[in-house]
């Protein structure tokens, strides 16, 4: 019985989060970063570059350093030298988002950065995760739709851990606040920053890192940073390389010979898709791949100088109020050193129902996921739930993640991601399909009660049937249903029936019921 089951990384009795296989060193040396394909090629690129180094606010005398815009940051043989330490010296910002109507109605009762993903995780773990495996444990997670379930989240799973005898990590949630100065809710990325500048600039960092909550990757802050500093930039965008058809959906970027960010052109189009071309060979792509990738586009992940957003948000742009489109491209406009850094790993925004369901049922890919939850070095981190192992008898699974606490019986799965606590009855068939599970177990006496009151246990019922689709926490689908787009409708708005239907995919609201023997 082919199976994959998902690794839970648990917090408790870690006192001290960094990250693994890594060299940290203290005073100005040599960093070498590397591509992929540089690494393959047993060469390396060095690029020495005269520079100032700043400190605490202050800047150094001028010193010859090794600089390389080549920095990959999924290379497994970069070393990591910062001075002083990522932990002390950046702070992590992550933007919740706005109302996530593109997610709806995943996201009718929670915030985008706490909907369920991969059997077991809520997508704001992705980016925690990411900063504490990058030794970055200072995070506040800014959002202002529904954010009770996040808030109780990040409190259960990181508030306890994070602290300890000289380590002054925090996981925080900061919700928009009438002032004086701003009697408004978040207008957008940079205003929700603004608002709480207050509170930034009394944190003794010299970088803050930008972060987005609804991204799926795994990257190593701390090569980012390093990149940041060894150019001397006041602001660093992470890129994405990718091919013409791609970049039509993206905001693109050019860049000189230095890696210096130079013009900004939102979802660009014919000419003016062509006139964004670049030379990704600049920032670590080797040849064959930059003529197969050579557009570069913001992943919404930024570096900034302490200094350097300060400025911008207070002085010179005080009405801004999103990073993309306004506060970036403005710095450029005012003289500022705006770098690209090249991410050249697996990335996907997934804001959207489609690439949500794409992106959960990618961590099935087989011989290799698309993203996977396996790697020791760079694990991500949950709530521990204490539950006990899923349960299966005599079923058949292939091709599929199963999450803890479930109950599986005589029935068929495939190709899908079975989420926590999940019951499935009899004869059911489900295919191609993301159960993000239940939030509590039932007891016998509650069943009783519900099969005397005619009503429908959570899980899914005897007989039914599931196909290409999203089914919200809580479920409660009877007897002989079928859940497979019988008219293969792509869009319809049934939010009284209990279901929506985006892109063809069916998704079930949270805590919906499905009387027997119904056809969706």
């Amino acid at each position: 019985m082919p199976m994959a089951a998902v690794l839970s990384s648990s917090l408790i009795g870690l006192k001290r989060f960094s990250g693994q296989n890594k060299l940290h060193c203290g005073g100005i040396k040599p960093a070498i970063a590397s591509s992929k394909s540089e690494l393959f090629c047993g060469s390396i690129d060095f690029n020495l570059k005269e520079t100032t180094r700043r400190c605490n606010g202050t800047r150094r005398l001028p010193v010859t350093i090794v600089v390389s815009p080549k920095a990959v940051s999924d290379s497994s043989s970069s070393q990591t030298c910062l001075d002083p330490d990522a932990s002390t010296s950046v702070l992590g910002i992550i933007l919740g988002g706005g109302a996530g109507t593109r997610l709806y109605p995943l996201t009718k009762k929670r915030a985008k950065p706490a909907v369920p993903f991969g059997a077991k995780y809520r997508m704001i773990d992705i980016p925690v995760s990411n900063c504490l495996n990058s030794n970055i444990s200072k995070i506040y997670v800014l959002t202002q739709f529904n954010s009770v379930s996040l808030n109780r989240h990040l409190s259960r799973a990181y508030a306890n851990n994070m602290g300890g005898y000289k380590n002054e990590g925090f996981v925080e949630v900061l919700a928009p606040q009438q002032s004086p100065q701003n009697p408004n809710w978040f207008q957008g990325t940079a205003d929700a920053v603004r608002q709480y500048l207050w509170l930034f600039e009394e944190h003794d960092v010299l970088e803050y890192l930008i972060l987005a909550g609804d991204h799926l990757y795994r990257m190593d802050y701390e090569k980012f940073v390093q990149a940041h500093r060894e150019t001397d930039a006041d602001i660093t965008v992470s890129a994405l390389p990718m091919d013409e058809k791609r970049a039509t959906t993206f905001g693109l970027m050019k860049i000189d010979e230095e890696g210096r960010i130079t013009e900004f052109a939102k979802k660009p189009k014919g000419e003016q898709l062509k006139a964004m071309k670049v030379d990704t060979t600049i920032l670590g792509l080797d040849d064959e791949r930059a003529k197969e990738k050579p557009y570069i586009a913001s992943m919404g992940i930024y570096v900034f100088s302490k200094d350097a957003m300060l400025r911008l948000l207070s002085d010179s742009f005080p009405g801004a109020n999103d990073f993309g489109s306004e506060v970036i491209p403005g710095a450029t406009s005012v003289g500022m050193r705006v770098q690209a850094y090249l991410y050249d790993g697996y990335w996907e925004d997934i804001g959207t129902i489609e690439a949500f369901y794409n992106a959960n049922l990618g961590i099935t890919k087989k011989p290799i996921p698309d993203f996977s939850f396996y790697d020791r070095s760079s694990p991500i981190y949950t709530l521990p739930q204490y539950l006990p192992p899923s349960e299966m008898i005599d079923a058949d699974v292939t091709d599929s993640v199963i999450g803890d606490g479930c109950v599986i019986k005589n029935c068929k799965i495939h190709h899908s991601v079975i989420g926590l606590r999940s019951c499935i009855s009899e004869g059911a068939i489900i295919e191609d399909t993301l159960l993000m599970g239940a939030g509590y177990y039932e007891t016998d006496a509650d069943r009783r009660l519900l099969a005397a009151k005619g009503s429908i246990p959570i899980g899914i019922g005897k007989n039914s049937h599931i196909k290409r689709a999203i089914i919200d926490k809580n479920p409660r689908i009877g007897e002989n249903v079928k859940i497979i787009n019988v008219d293969d409708v792509q869009e319809a708005a049934r939010e009284k029936d209990g279901y929506f239907i985006k892109s063809g995919i069916v998704t079930l609201i949270k805590d919906a019921l499905i009387p027997n023997g119904s056809v969706i």
